[in-house]
């Protein structure tokens, strides 16, 4: 990981906020000329700090109004096993986010489906039936209490500079 200033998490929480900002924008809230917040961008782009730029949809005004949080657990447990799953989940556009776990499951899923209905098939005739998969458990949400993609960048720990040893003679 490349070392972090002030002016790098403060752009780091602009561009967070808003993605679009031109650079002058970012350079008058973190108080940098634009040259410098475009240097200190592609920096952070090459140090992989920054994954990509994306439009965030709502999901809800595109009629996808199913939300699951889906707990997967595998039949057997191996490398090619865990491979297999990971290659067919991302085959699957319904689920937007799939993470590996610890506990009693083995994989979380974020679902998205314009219907309960919908979410059904999706779930009978597509997850289930991916190889290997032994069982699910679901929890659909019933409403949105908070949302959002920005990480908590005020609460990230500056390296501190060194302070002098103590003489304790």
């Amino acid at each position: 990981m490349i070392p972090l200033d002030r002016a790098d998490l403060q752009l780091l929480d602009a561009l967070q906020r808003d993605g679009r900002a031109t650079n002058p924008a970012l350079g008058e809230r973190v108080h940098l000329s634009a040259s410098q917040v475009s240097r200190r961008i592609q920096r952070l782009e090459e140090a992989g700090l920054i994954d990509r730029c994306v439009t965030l949809l709502r999901a809800e005004r595109l009629g996808l109004t199913v939300i699951a949080y889906t707990r997967v657990s595998l039949e057997r447990h191996g490398e090619a096993q865990n491979e297999d799953f990971n290659r067919a989940v991302q085959l699957l556009p319904e689920v937007l986010e799939c993470y590996s776990v610890t506990g009693p499951y083995d994989y979380l899923l974020r679902i998205v489906s314009a219907d309960l209905a919908a979410f059904a098939q999706f779930m009978l005739h597509k997850l289930m039936r991916v190889p290997g998969v032994r069982g699910v458990e679901s929890s659909v949400v019933l409403q949105e209490i908070k949302r959002t993609t920005e990480l908590p960048l005020d609460s990230t720990q500056l390296p501190s500079p060194a302070l002098p040893a103590v003489d304790r003679r």
